[in-house]
């Protein structure tokens, strides 16, 4: 078994493709291969592999028959896609830019690992990002 690629299930694709497009752009110097907005799709690689993926979320839920439930109850986060960066603030800010919100300031974390610093940001559509570097 293989682990593909995180895909984000987004309520607004066209607002979460062109905060990903731009973030992308500035942290790895990538452009996304596709982009289908009618699709609600757009994938973006880098070296050959998928490192991104976004979904329209009302697609996936009309395929598997989950589009008459409420798209988000109050609840904690349950998931968070992890970017080890080379430099935490440096990234946080080029984030910030781009329209996400901090939700902690750069920090070292010596208690989580020698040398690693991190910083966890909410991008617009609402998806969690923590940053890393060791």
């Amino acid at each position: 078994m293989d682990a593909l690629y995180p895909r984000l299930l987004v309520e607004d694709f066209d607002s979460a493709a062109r905060f990903w497009t731009a973030a992308l752009r500035d942290l790895l110097s990538i452009e996304p291969v596709k982009v289908l907005p009618e699709a609600g799709y757009a994938n973006w690689d880098l070296d050959g592999e998928t490192v991104l993926v976004l979904y329209a979320r009302r697609n996936l839920a009309m395929t598997i028959g989950t589009n008459t439930l409420p798209t988000r109850a109050e609840a904690q986060d349950s998931a968070m896609l992890v970017l080890r960066v080379a430099e935490v603030d440096a990234a946080a800010r080029r984030l910030a830019a781009h329209g996400a919100a901090f939700l902690t300031e750069p920090q070292d974390r010596p208690d989580w690992g020698p040398g690693l610093r991190t910083s966890h940001l909410r991008t617009p559509d609402g998806t969690l990002v923590e940053l890393q570097s060791y």
